[in-house]
Order: structure tokens, then sequence, then C-alpha cells
């Protein structure tokens, strides 16, 4: 059996203080911006050239650093892989003053969260992509994450994994089996349950048991959805909110139910068998990390041929063996299922097409209305 390692999806909403910072700045929601923003793109070019020594930026114990090695070897060249992402936000603030001023970054490949991505393709701080350096994502992306709202052709992303936000449970503590999202609202679990921090998540979660799209949500539905959990929280419904520290509280049984990420429950299931992740009858929130070539890279090529790369099935399903999230690559169930089989027919790291298709996208907010919806729930959480 391999050795399965994960890395935590820290900072996955960012830091508030650090997006007021910024917001303050006045980087984004330029006239410039935008206008830049709405320009189509032109038929992009990118000739290929020797690889050479390059940069790839990515979170921590997030790749099979054996697929590194063989990139190297296959196409020449050396890929420097840094782990210097563990906040959204944080990586953003290291980086944007020169992204704003149009010169490189030092990286030729990144691997952010989905409203991070917003920002940088609405602000075109991103390569547009050559599509004809990268065939193995035409052909095998999966069809879900085809097009997402900022991104509408993924003309300047590319999905590199993904997570399912759900329920995480133990039914020897609720005494029942759990199906939708409105279970974690259940007074019979009154104080028992936790709810994450990340705004996005929860108030996604939140609108899809009150019959609202995340996805296309607008700011006052979002905002509804916020003003449900401070009643709930109110009500003294939650026992805390919490990042990724859910775990420890969900294996021990202090608490019965949480908003979970997929992941994390695929690991506490080796410690504590009895727990259960559900996708809701509703659906789910799923986030994606994305793979970006930041303006003004100086090894385009290189980063489009590790983009097409990882999209080869069976370095996809390297990849899926290795950090247990959902692959955005077609046909891998099977090849995993040669030598892994309890991860191949593992539904929280292959999710059936049903599944897939209630899995739901982050919604594409302004900046305004992102600050917006992170006081609110900063008050509820009292960050």
């Amino acid at each position: 059996m391999a050795e399965h390692t994960r890395r935590r999806f820290l900072g996955r909403g960012g830091s508030l203080a650090l997006a007021y910072a910024l917001a303050g700045c006045g980087i984004e929601g330029t006239l410039e911006q935008a206008q830049k923003a709405a320009t189509p793109i032109p038929e992009i070019t990118h000739p290929k050239v020797p690889i050479g020594d390059w940069t790839f930026s990515n979170w921590p114990l997030y790749i099979d650093k054996q697929v590194l090695k063989d990139f190297d070897k296959k196409f020449g060249g050396h890929v420097k892989y840094v782990e210097d992402i563990n906040d959204n936000d944080e990586f953003y603030g290291k980086v944007r003053q020169q992204l704003a001023a149009e010169q490189p970054i030092g990286r030729d490949l990144v691997a952010l969260t989905d409203f991070m991505a917003v920002k940088w393709v609405r602000n075109r701080y991103v390569e547009p992509l050559d599509k004809k350096n990268i065939p193995n994502v035409t052909a095998n992306l999966v069809d879900n994450l085809k097009s997402v709202p900022y991104d509408k052709k993924r003309d300047y992303t590319v999905p590199w994994q993904s997570g399912a936000v759900g329920l995480g449970y133990n039914p020897k503590k609720t005494g029942r089996e759990l199906n939708s999202v409105n279970d974690l609202f259940d007074p019979a679990f009154k104080g028992r349950v936790t709810m994450l921090n990340e705004a996005y998540d929860s108030s996604g979660i939140t609108m899809l048991g009150m019959g609202v799209d995340p996805t296309e949500a607008k700011i006052d539905q979002i905002l509804a959805a916020i003003e449900k959990i401070q009643t709930a929280a109110d009500a003294g419904q939650f026992r805390r909110f919490t990042g990724n520290d859910y775990s420890t509280d969900l294996a021990k049984g202090n608490i019965w139910v949480a908003l979970a990420y997929s992941g994390d429950i695929v690991q506490l299931q080796s410690d504590n068998p009895d727990l259960k992740f559900i996708y809701p009858d509703e659906g789910a929130m799923l986030f994606t990390d994305n793979m970006m070539i930041p303006a003004k890279a100086e090894h385009i090529y290189a980063a489009e041929t590790m983009m097409n790369y990882v999209y080869e099935p069976e370095v996809a399903a390297t990849l899926a063996i290795y950090v247990n999230y959902l692959s955005p690559v077609k046909g891998i169930k099977e090849i995993v299922e040669k030598t892994e089989p309890d991860i191949a027919n593992n539904p929280l790291i292959f999710p059936s097409d049903e599944i897939r298709a209630k899995l739901h996208p982050y919604p594409a907010l302004s900046d305004t209305d992102e600050r917006t919806m992170k006081e609110a729930m900063a008050k509820v959480t009292g960050a």
C-alpha cells in the first residue's frame, strides 16, 4: 500500500484583515482593469522552446515528487518546485505589487483557489493559454469543470485538484443517518455541531439548504444565508466555528456533525471508522485549486507542458493516489483501481457522475461583495 500523504487546505478563504488592506491599495476594481478583463483574447501561440529551469509554486504536500522527477527526465530542464502557498491572500500579498506593475514574479506556474483565481483573471495577472500546447486538458478535463463563472472557456486556468465541502458525522452519536444540509441546523444536535469560518463554504452550503444555487448567488442571498447561520449560532447550535481543526473534536466524539472537507474525512476514517462523509441531497460546495501562468512569466511553454503532462491519465492517477482529493482528469479511476482499489472505490475521492453534478463552485464575487460577505461572516464567528 502506498503511503498516502496530503496537505491541509489552510487559509483557503484567506485573511480578512489582509483582504481589507489590499483593497485599500486600490489594486483591484479600477476602470482600467475592468476594461482589460472585458477585452477578448486573440489567438494565442506560445512557441515550443527548450524547457530550461523554471519555477512552480504550490501548496505543501500536494504532489508526488516522483512526478517532478519524471517530468524533468522526459522533457529536460529542471522544475524548481516551491511549496510556498500556505494561504491564498498571504501569497497574493507577496506578489501583488509586481503583478500590478506588470513585472514577473519569479514563478512560471502557481496553483490558487477559485476565489483568488477570480481576482487574477479579472485583473489579467495571468497569461492566456495556448490551447494547442495543452491538448490533454482539452480532451481529459471532467465535464463539470470545463467552464466556471470567472473563466468560461478556461482560457486562463486549468484545474489542479478539487475538494468537496459537505457533512462529516458520526452516526453512532447522531442516532440516525444524515442526508441534508439542514441537518446542520437540527436542534437535536445543539452544541454538537461545528461550522467553518470560511464564508464561501458556510454560506454556500447554507444556501443550498435554502434552495439557492450558490454559484450564481447575489450578495443579498449570501447575506440571508449568513443571517440564518447567525440565528442558529445565537441559539447555541454550533459548538464553534473552525478551520481544519474540527477534525480532532469529530474524531474524539466531542462533536457529532461538522461542516467538513472531504479529504479530511478520508484521513480521519483510518483512525475512527465510524465517521462518515455525505454529499447532501441538496448538493455540496466544490473548491478547486487552479494552475495559472502569472503575467510576464519567463517560461510559459514549460508551464503549459506541465499542465499538459499532469493531464495524462497515468500521471493524474499517481497524483490522485498521493493527495486523496478529487482529480479533474477523466478516466483515471480504472488506472487507480489496478493498484489501489480502496482509493478507486472511495466516493470521497472518485465521486460518481451523479454526485459530481451536485457539486457547486464558488460564486465569482466582485471585490466589494466579497468584502461585504466576509465582514458579515466575521461578525458571526467573532473573527
